[in-house]
């Protein structure tokens, strides 16, 4: 699935370069053997909440639909089609609708230099209106699923060193604190990144280095990475919350058990 993911707009775009084909395949088959490693070893090394199911799997499969729907766009450019066309139709009203001031499509829209092609410029705003959507519905079905099947403990005990290896828990500090204030960072951080992130692009660019998006391949990574990415932060924070809600819980159910006496140990 990470190699279909990552050669997806090369083979879906007829108009693709040739020259960056072995580059392509390159990162697919690393992107695959560190995923292969990852949930394979006993001992994680990055990938949060790799036995936390279904965290990993709504990331992936938000990022698999933007992509995809995004390659589907611009295959229509040059292979109109029945499928391309209903995409096409789908981001330009979606991204039409959320193009109102201020908004996250509305800053990507104006990021670009002056003088961009109008072309450039219809196709960018019906891939981060489309792409914008896909996001968000991510974020709500996690939550929905959190909520339906009791994350992250539906079956035996959440291990905290599997599932956050770069979480330090005796780094200092109550463990449930240092979990809100993260999950707090990073629903912040995950809401304001969409508005952040065009903004910064807009003052690189009055540095002297614009921004070029002609090509569809760096449009469709650029954009779903945009999407992607703060709805990927902001399901983090979610999960860190609900992390430090399930040790607190164990800790009161603990206190209840043992009195206050031994509930120094927690």
């Amino acid at each position: 699935m990470v190699i279909i993911l990552i050669i997806m707009p090369y083979a879906l775009l007829p108009s693709a370069e040739t020259d960056n084909a072995q580059i392509i395949v390159l990162v697919a088959i690393f992107g695959a053997l560190f995923t292969i490693v990852e949930y394979s070893s006993s001992s994680p090394s990055l990938v949060e909440f790799r036995d936390a199911p279904p965290f990993n799997r709504v990331r992936f499969s938000a990022l698999f639909a933007t992509v995809f729907c995004l390659s589907m766009i611009f295959k229509g450019v040059d292979s109109p089609g029945v499928l391309s066309e209903y995409f096409q139709n789908s981001g330009s009203v979606i991204g039409e609708a959320i193009d109102f001031p201020y908004s996250p499509v509305r800053l990507m829209v104006i990021m670009m230099p002056d003088g961009t092609d109008p072309v450039v410029i219809q196709h960018l705003r019906d891939a981060a209106g489309l792409s914008y959507l896909v996001s968000v519905f991510s974020v709500i079905w996690f939550v929905i699923l959190l909520r339906l099947y009791r994350w992250p403990r539906r079956a035996g005990a959440f291990n905290v060193w599997i599932n956050l290896p770069t979480f330090d828990p005796t780094a200092g500090g109550d463990v449930v604190k240092r979990l809100q204030r993260d999950g707090r960072v990073n629903v912040i951080l995950g809401f304001l990144l969409p508005f952040l992130v065009p903004a910064v692009v807009k003052l690189v660019a009055a540095l002297g280095t614009p921004i070029n998006l002609d090509n569809p391949q760096t449009l469709i990574w650029t954009v779903s990475a945009w999407a992607f990415l703060p709805a990927s932060i902001l399901m983090r924070g979610v999960a860190l919350s609900r992390v430090a809600q399930m040790i607190e819980v164990q800790r009161r159910k603990a206190y209840d058990r043992t009195g206050p006496t031994h509930s120094s140990i927690y």
